[in-house]
């Protein structure tokens, strides 16, 4: 028994694509928001953990497993921010290497 092959439905026409000039000044905005925001969190891991030491020789912290995890958190962050900077410039540095 033999049956039909049903045709194609043909293609709906797509509306204009958006301009990219507002569109890539939009995306640069939102990558510096994101990049200050993450900025400002290292800073305050840092303020936090420099304040928790300090406490901690005052003798104000009588916990120092929490002192230490501040610590840590703080020289994490503060090392995934310097990775980042660094690819960041290794990108900037690959692009303007770039033949135009």
């Amino acid at each position: 028994m033999i049956r039909a092959i049903p045709p194609i439905a043909p293609l709906q026409q797509v509306g204009a694509a958006p301009q990219t000039a507002s569109s890539d000044k939009a995306a640069g905005g939102n990558f510096a928001a994101q990049l200050n925001e993450a900025l400002s969190e290292v800073n305050a891991l840092q303020l936090k953990a420099d304040d928790m030491a300090t406490k901690l020789a005052l003798g104000q912290v009588d916990d120092i497993h929490q002192v230490t995890i501040a610590m840590e958190k703080a020289t994490l962050s503060l090392q995934l921010a310097v990775q980042v900077r660094n690819r960041m410039v290794e990108a900037y540095q690959e692009i303007s290497r770039m033949q135009v």
